[in-house]
Formats: structure tokens, sequence, C-alpha cells
């Protein structure tokens, strides 16, 4: 895949995915009324000489998700006022990523969770490298996955599983020792179809 290396040209490219369409084909079966809104960072940027998506694992010790792999976020509180102001405060808390150097390029369709969260991604491109800083409670590591490798819907690895007695499946993306599913992965394979579906 060629993938522009132009900054100007890769935002241009990343608010097309503005556009994404969501079939339920998600597999998550039976899923809470949402009753909590969250915001996600999905963030873009250049390093190692190619584009790359910035994660996080969480840290053990967390009540929920410890270990998982996710985007900088969390929920959206009272006084954000909008999903894009929660995830940029979320990533400067998480990570220590600047506000100033992130640029919105488009919010996503939300992602409803198994566990009563309406999670809205908000899709950015950095402009300047930065040096993460992770917060020690929440996050144990910060790393970048190819952005190549997540727009490939053919890596994703499709699981079975059953919660509370209905049946349902989940997707996982491998990369190296890291292990990226639930939430995560699926927000990510959606960019994979989109970008798949427009080629």
């Amino acid at each position: 895949m060629n993938l522009l290396r132009d900054a100007e040209q890769m935002a241009g490219w990343l608010a097309g995915f503005a556009g994404l369409e969501v079939a339920d084909e998600e597999g998550l079966g039976l899923r809470q009324v949402p009753a909590k809104s969250a915001a996600v960072l999905v963030a873009v940027h250049w390093h190692a000489d190619d584009w790359h998506i910035l994660l996080t694992r969480r840290t053990p010790h967390l009540r929920s998700h410890a270990g998982q792999i996710s985007f900088p976020g969390g929920r959206i509180e009272a006084e954000d006022g909008s999903a894009e102001v929660a995830a940029l405060r979320e990533a400067e808390e998480e990570v220590g990523l600047p506000p100033a150097l992130v640029r919105v390029v488009a919010t996503l369709p939300h992602y409803d969770t198994v566990t009563g969260y309406r999670v809205t991604p908000v899709l950015a491109l950095l402009t300047a490298p930065f040096q993460p800083r992770p917060s020690p409670h929440e996050v144990a590591e910060v790393f970048s996955l190819p952005l190549v490798l997540a727009l490939d819907e053919a890596v994703y690895e499709r699981q079975p599983y059953v919660r509370d007695g209905v049946a349902g499946h989940y997707y996982v993306l491998r990369y190296g020792d890291y292990f990226i599913w639930g939430a995560t992965a699926a927000m990510l394979r959606r960019l994979a179809r989109h970008h798949a579906a427009n080629l």
C-alpha cells in the first residue's frame, strides 16, 4: 500500500473516513443499552519512516480493562462539551500528548461496547513528534501500530465467545507481542473495511 507521505495530503485522506459506514457484523451479541459516553483519540503520526497509530497498554492493576491495548481516551465529562475535547483531554492526561500538536480530521461513528459505553472515535493527525509521558496509574506502555497493518482487513482474526449465555464473536489483531482485541480491534477493523471498500 502506498500511503501518502505529505502530512497535508494525509490529513485530507484521513478526513475521508468520516464517511465510514457501519455494518452490524461485529458479533458482540448481547449488549447493554449505552448509558455512558466516552471518546478515544485515534492519533495517526509519522514514526520510523512510516505512518502509525498511537496505542497504549493499560496498567495491570486497573479495575477495568487491566493490561489491555487501547486508544488514549475515557469518559466524556460534563465540562468537556464534546467528544473531541474529551479525547484530547484524556490523551494529554494518559500519555502527555499536548492538544496543540493534534489536528482533528474526523469524528467517526460511535461504537457501543458490551459494558454499556457509547464510544466516539476521534480521528486525528499529529502535527509534530512528541515524547510520551505515560500516566503511571493508567498506562504501562505507549507504542505505535503501523497504519498499513491496521488497514489490512485480512489480518483481523475472528474469535468466538459466550457472554451471559449469548454466543458472539470478537476480532483480534496481533502485532509482535501485542494482542489487540475487543473494542480497540473492532474500531480499527472498521477503518480497514472502509479502506478496502474504497480502494
